[in-house]
């Protein structure tokens, strides 16, 4: 990408963060999330999440056949933090992921994304630690996994 709208540098949330080096409008499509295209199964066996206290999300799912390794062949938008309040959404499109504003960003603004990973088992607390989240929104749910479906009629009724 030449003359990118954003900067890998140091992120206070989390190792190294995306940040936006100009203005990027609400709408705008600003990077799509590549790497080696693997089976759910060769990702599995290549990070075993079991054995890694403080596991590397550089797996993106993109449907039941297919999972992109950022570690593999990938760019920038590996770096992109989550947040519990994302200023940027994932969107697939023909096998595709990419990267969106969701609101327009200011220059110096880390791009962030909400990862939602899947929650798995009667295992929530121990996942919930191992994927734990520092974004330090006011919103946080204190991991980067989904919300229990729960948590979510709890919003609705509240």
């Amino acid at each position: 990408m030449r003359n990118p709208p954003f900067e890998v540098r140091q992120s206070p949330i989390q190792g190294m963060g995306v940040f936006a080096t100009r203005r990027i409008r609400k709408g705008t499509r600003i990077i799509e999330y590549v790497g080696e295209r693997v089976s759910p199964e060769e990702a599995d066996r290549r990070y075993d999440d079991d054995l890694s206290e403080h596991p590397h999300v550089l797996l993106f799912t993109v449907d039941k056949r297919t999972v992109i390794d950022a570690a593999v062949g990938g760019n920038e938008a590996r770096f992109i933090n989550h947040s519990c309040e994302p200023n940027c959404e994932s969107v697939t499109e023909k096998r595709r992921v990419y990267i969106e504003a969701l609101r327009t960003i200011k220059a110096g603004e880390e791009l962030t994304y909400d990862y939602s990973l899947t929650r798995e088992g009667d295992d929530d607390l121990e996942m919930e630690q191992r994927y734990a989240c520092r974004c330090g929104a006011g919103t946080c749910r204190g991991a980067m996994l989904a919300p229990r479906k729960d948590d979510h009629k709890k919003n609705k009724s509240q």
